[in-house]
Parts: structure tokens; C-alpha cells; sequence
């Protein structure tokens, strides 16, 4: 059996994280309950810009927390994707962008 880099949520890490820090956990659940309550965004759009965040921060638990609830939603699974999609541009234009810093330093070590 291979163990994996993230364990499974659980109820006992659930459990063991409110019981280390049950203020700074109560603050963030309403300050979540507040970011994803409808507004001048629809909870669909929100979470899809969750996914799509999520898959640039690379967050494993977030990927399957946000896109389940996207599906619950209403988000098409081509919603998702495009989503996806989007993320993935804004990661690899970021890359192409701070070649510039590269290209700074080695246009100062030649100097």
C-alpha cells in the first residue's frame, strides 16, 4: 500500500483542528460563509472561481471541495473545465511574465 502526500479529511483532523484553534476557526468559517453568500456574484460564479483557484494554488482538498459544490450549484462540468482552463493560462502567463526578472538579471550581470 503507497501512502499518500495528503491524508483524508476526517472527522478526527476536522475534530483536532477546532479543539487546537476554535477562534481563529470560527472566524474563518464566517468570514467563507460570507465570501460565498450571493452578492453582486452568483454562488455559481463564485465557485467556479474557487475551482479555478484552487487548481493554481494547487490545493487538493480545495480542487474536490469547490467543484463538488459547483456541481451543486449548477456549473456544468464544460464550466468546470473552462474554468480549469482559465487557471491554467493565468499560471503559465505568470511564469512567461516574471521572465522579465530573469532577463533583468542577466542583462545585469553582462553589464
Amino acid at each position: 500500500m503507497t501512502e499518500s502526500l495528503y491524508p483524508p479529511s476526517s472527522g478526527a483532523i476536522a475534530r483536532k483542528r477546532k479543539a487546537l484553534a476554535p477562534g481563529p476557526l470560527e472566524a474563518f468559517k464566517a468570514f467563507s460563509e460570507q465570501v460565498f453568500a450571493p452578492g453582486a456574484l452568483d454562488r455559481k460564479t463564485k465557485e467556479l472561481i474557487a475551482v479555478a483557484a484552487a487548481h493554481i494554488t494547487q490545493c487538493p482538498y480545495c480542487i474536490h471541495g469547490h467543484t463538488a459544490s459547483a456541481l451543486k450549484h449548477g456549473a456544468s462540468e464544460e464550466e468546470i473545465m473552462e474554468a480549469i482552463w482559465v487557471a491554467s493560462e493565468m499560471r503559465a502567463g505568470a511564469a512567461y511574465a516574471h521572465s522579465a526578472l530573469a532577463i533583468d538579471t542577466m542583462d545585469k550581470a553582462q553589464r
